[in-house]
């Protein structure tokens, strides 16, 4: 069995077909999904579709795109609302220098209070890193000065000092479709680095559809590509690297029953 570590279910692209992608997930073998708060403002609907989905899971939080929108969500409104029974992690926030969509104070503003409510929920921290990679070493590494939280670097697709920087910190990296490209031959370098038992695997859906969807919106039940891949970069077996991946995502999301 598998998971989807990190997905947007909320997204309008799925709602044409929603219960029908769940369905799919489940045939392919993935037995719990995680859909990812990216605007507290929406955390309702978000909160929704856990209701109507038992294997479906969420976080809350605000993304970096939308920390500018969301400057006067504080560290108590995420330690509350994340007292949902459904609610299993915080974020996803942190850094986005690449598209720079709102200022970067604001980023760091935000990705501080998203911390601060990791560290006293102890739930696990999303993390969004886009070019910048010091910026992020540098606020983790100070703020696990001040009380150590759980986190995961999502969607990995920086530099091998991020990740060694992660992992010192005691941190999990999680690696998306991203994976499985042509081009992607420096990021799996890093993967083989990984250990083993810090390791999960997401889509970000419906975003970075795998090989062979790339191109195509992607949906939780590609995450095996992922994990095809994964397991040859790891030299593994498909069945060892999906349980190792599967042990690590219940070991962080300490909040999720895993089924028997």
């Amino acid at each position: 069995m598998l998971v989807d570590s990190h997905c947007h279910l909320d997204f309008p692209d799925f709602d044409e077909d929603r219960d029908a992608l769940v369905a799919r997930a489940e045939a392919a073998g993935v037995e719990t999904i995680v859909t990812i708060s990216t605007r507290v403002a929406k955390f309702p609907a978000l909160e929704a579709i856990t209701a109507r989905y038992p294997n479906v899971y969420c976080s809350v939080g605000t993304h970096p795109h939308n920390a500018a929108e969301e400057p006067d969500v504080t560290v108590e409104d995420l330690v509350r609302l994340s007292g949902g029974p459904k609610v299993v992690a915080i974020g996803e926030a942190g850094l986005d220098y690449h598209y720079d969509n709102a200022p970067r104070d604001a980023q760091e503003r935000s990705f501080r209070r998203h911390i601060a409510a990791a560290r006293i929920t102890q739930l696990p921290l999303v993390i969004h890193a886009r070019e910048a990679d010091e910026d992020i070493a540098a606020i983790l590494e100070e703020e696990t000065g001040q009380g150590a939280f759980p986190a995961i670097l999502h969607c990995f697709s920086s530099g091998h000092a991020l990740a060694r920087c992660g992992l010192d910190l005691g941190l999990y990296v999680s690696f998306s479709g991203i994976l499985t490209f042509k081009s992607a031959e420096a990021l799996r370098a890093i993967a083989r680095d990984v250990p083993i038992d810090r390791l999960l695997v997401e889509t970000d859906a419906p975003y970075l559809a795998p090989v062979p969807h790339r191109g195509r919106r992607n949906e939780p039940a590609y995450v095996a590509e992922t994990a095809k891949v994964l397991a040859e970069v790891k030299g593994m077996t498909p069945e060892s690297l999906a349980a190792a991946t599967t042990d690590n995502f219940y070991r962080i999301f300490t909040k999720i029953e895993r089924p028997a």
